[in-house]
């Protein structure tokens, strides 16, 4: 990998974004790193990953170089594998959080928003500033919506102007809003909470959620007792419930 660093730390899969001298800008050779990494991640035992960035910024977004020298075929081919990153980060059964810390903007914006959780710096930003430039952030926007909602949504593209991290938290784009020095410690604590359990019975879960969420009441109920019907035969449920009844510490399957 040129653009990124994989670790594998016990449970956990840290994939770190490593083009600090283009601000993590995302490239397609970048793209095509993170999505083979989050593949491989997403196929291993892993029951976490975690995403950061090193250098100043977590991620200035698309790389401009590389779209400004794309025809409308070429860019068109760069946001569909944006597109296919964002949706394998919520795809993939492990928990994934997002480490931020300085920028995030754009694609890297769009980054923090698809993954499962967040947890900021108190130095971390996150704009859409396509609004106040030539290129709108169209595909950024999508799961930024489905975070934050309608009115601040518009408010993020039409401005472009950079929210602060406690702006964020408010809105419901991170979980957490830590001293920068606290950063590792606090992802490790929301990372260890959210991967308590069951590792079949969350991945099912975590998959179930985003199959449902935006579909209408009636369709989201339909899935969601048929997934939930199926998942009470999992061993790991019947081990949890067996656990509960006998007043006992389980012991998971999985």
């Amino acid at each position: 990998m040129e653009h990124i660093t994989v670790k594998e730390d016990g449970d956990t899969v840290r994939i770190t974004m490593n083009r600090a001298a283009r601000r993590n800008s995302l490239s397609y050779e970048h793209l095509s790193e993170l999505l083979s990494a989050f593949e491989d991640a997403g196929d291993s035992s892993a029951s976490g990953i975690v995403l950061a960035g090193e250098g100043p910024v977590f991620s200035a977004g698309h790389d401009f170089g590389d779209v400004a020298s794309r025809d409308l075929m070429g860019v068109r081919d760069l946001l569909q594998l944006c597109t296919a990153l964002m949706k394998t980060i919520e795809s993939v059964p492990q928990v994934v959080v997002a480490r931020v810390h300085g920028l995030a903007t754009a694609a890297g914006c769009q980054l923090v928003a698809s993954c499962d959780l967040a947890v900021a710096a108190e130095s971390a930003g996150f704009a859409l500033p396509g609004g106040k430039g030539g290129w709108f952030c169209h595909t950024p926007a999508v799961p930024v919506a489905r975070n934050i909602g309608r009115k601040r949504l518009m408010e993020m593209v039409l401005t472009g102007d950079v929210i602060d991290a406690p702006t964020a938290l408010e809105w419901g784009l991170v979980n957490r809003v830590v001293p920068d020095e606290e950063l590792d410690a606090a992802v490790d604590d929301l990372l260890a909470k959210a991967t308590r359990g069951s590792r079949a019975s969350k991945a099912i879960g975590k998959q179930t959620v985003y199959a449902q969420l935006d579909r209408p009441e009636a369709d989201a109920y339909a899935i969601a007792v048929e997934v939930m019907a199926a998942a009470s035969q999992l061993p790991g449920a019947r081990e949890g419930m067996a656990a509960f009844l006998e007043k006992r510490k389980p012991e998971w399957p999985d």
